[in-house]
């Protein structure tokens, strides 16, 4: 999910819209209850389902809403579930993109390295956006998604060089080991910076450059209660904007 723009004055409007893709690149895609499960709104003084004011036509490709309180306000989406089925070789390389060697070895383990995999995968997805001057301590609130990364330090008050760090959570709680990417597109170029969680489900980035960052990170279990899948995986993301430094 991308805002354009991430910073509007106050009661202007953003556009929200939602991307799929890989990379840190992607098609629009509709945004309508076609795709959409849940949206929400944070802000100062602001606790909004918008899930009521989606558009059911899988035709509306954007989500525009006027921003009236100054500071940070943070919006929340989460996907209806998808699946895909891939073959052993190609899930595999796909499972060690995303650092997930818990699979990897569950697998191998039970000799199942070569099967194809049949997955079902949700996305849960957050946005920063700021009106006026001044972002403020919305950025930390939780979401209470399933799957969440949730800001340590504010990214709308820092820029580019800055440290930023992060706790991601799986069911309300940290998630150790967990590799997380900070993407960042300029022109054909793509900068991806990988780390990994630590024992208390942080860590932390050095941004290299102002501009558009998404994180990205993807948990996978195996699928309980279900015969059509073999595993269950959630895509967590946010996405922000960074400040240059001020030149001296």
């Amino acid at each position: 999910m991308l805002p354009k723009p991430f910073a509007v004055a106050l009661n202007d409007a953003t556009r929200l819209t939602l991307n799929v893709g890989e990379y840190f690149s992607g098609d629009v895609i509709a945004f309508s209850t076609q795709y959409v499960a849940a949206l929400h709104h944070y802000a100062k003084d602001v606790d909004t389902d918008l899930l009521p004011k989606v558009a059911t036509a899988p035709t509306v490709g954007e989500f525009p809403i006027r921003l009236d309180k100054a500071g940070t306000h943070l919006f929340s989406y989460d996907s209806h579930p998808n699946s895909i089925t891939l073959g052993g070789e190609k899930f595999n390389a796909y499972l060690h993109d995303e650092g997930l060697d818990t699979i990897v070895k569950q697998r191998e383990e039970a000799g199942n390295l070569l099967k194809p995999a049949r997955e079902r995968y949700r996305r849960f997805v957050k946005t920063l956006v700021q009106a006026g001057d001044v972002s403020d301590a919305t950025f930390g609130i939780r979401t209470r998604q399933r799957f969440e990364i949730v800001p340590l330090t504010d990214p709308l008050a820092a820029v580019a060089g800055d440290r930023l760090g992060f706790t991601l959570y799986f069911e309300q709680k940290p998630l150790a080991n967990a590799l997380l990417k900070a993407w960042r597109v300029d022109g054909n170029q793509t900068l991806m910076i990988r780390a990994r969680t630590d024992a208390a489900g942080q860590v932390a980035f050095d941004l290299p450059y102002a501009g558009t960052w998404m994180l990205s990170v993807v948990h996978m279990i195996p699928a309980t209660g279900t015969t059509e899948y073999d595993y269950d995986s959630l895509w967590g993301n946010l996405t922000f904007s960074l400040k240059a430094p001020l030149r001296r």
